[in-house]
């Protein structure tokens, strides 16, 4: 099989590595932090060596100024795992395509544990074509990939997805510090809640941690106020309505200030107590 090429071998970087090599994938990796690198000691190394590269960037201003610093071979492809800036993200697939570099924005739903599990969501927007030729890397990593559209469709559908779950935890955690307020043990809540119609998800991935004070870091809270910025700044522009998101932000923003950022994100439960 082709080498995979990976820039940023951070929370997310590490766990796709992890799985494209228990599938007998070839990883070439380089990252800033030198300790992570899976062999290149370049950005441009891993072009140069790769013809496939997947970028798990923090932004998607970061990914335009890694593409400016390299140069890519007409015919690679650069699948895009970064959660970033929808309209960036599809200006840079129409660019890219001028140069016969084909792009998706690969957007992943899922902490970087449950990456390492297999069960993460791919949300994918570029050419059908692409998308069809990256299914059996997607199948690494990810239960299931969505084929969204051209490019940006990704992007967009991660915003949408990322506001329900951060509003899920935050209802979460709001939830058991009530609970906790009227002298209900928030462990029995937690498993009154995980056996009716108030169950999420978010009560196995999340809740747990939440009861244990336990921020070991899956996804980072820090990361999260990113894209619930993002999210605000997509329905501004399209004059949706988001009352709760703008509180949930102004919560993130408060405990980020108090020290919480690089933590992982069940650390809302912070904002409660």
């Amino acid at each position: 099989m082709d080498t995979i090429g990976l820039i940023g071998v951070g929370l997310l970087g590490s766990a796709i590595a992890t799985r494209l090599s228990a599938a007998a994938y070839s990883v070439l990796g380089y990252d800033l932090i030198p300790e992570r690198r899976l062999g290149a000691n370049s950005a441009q190394e891993v072009a140069r060596a790769c013809r496939t590269i997947i970028l798990c960037l923090p932004t998607s201003d970061v990914v335009a100024q890694v593409l400016a610093g390299i140069k890519l071979d007409p015919g690679a492809t650069i699948i895009d795992a970064t959660t970033g800036e929808p309209a960036a993200m599809a200006a840079l697939g129409a660019k890219l395509a001028k140069d016969s570099v084909d792009y998706l924005d690969a957007t992943v739903l899922g902490s970087s544990r449950v990456v390492r599990s297999g069960a993460a969501i791919v949300m994918a927007g570029g050419r059908r074509q692409t998308f069809d030729a990256a299914l059996p890397l997607f199948r690494t990593f990810a239960s299931r990939a969505f084929y969204l559209g051209s490019y940006g469709a990704g992007a967009r559908m991660k915003l949408v997805a990322n506001l329900a779950l951060g509003l899920h935890r935050a209802v979460l955690a709001e939830t058991l510090a009530f609970a906790h307020a009227c002298e209900v043990s928030p462990t029995d809540a937690l498993e009154v809640l995980k056996a009716g119609a108030a169950y999420s998800r978010v009560m196995d991935d999340k809740g747990q941690k939440m009861l244990d004070h336990d921020f070991t870091v899956e996804a980072k809270l820090s990361q999260h106020l990113k894209d619930v910025r993002l999210i605000l700044a997509a329905a501004n522009a399209r004059n949706a309505k988001t009352p709760l998101s703008q509180i949930h932000r102004q919560l993130l923003e408060r405990l980020e200030a108090a020290g919480y950022g690089d933590l992982d994100n069940s650390a809302i439960i912070m904002a409660y107590e």
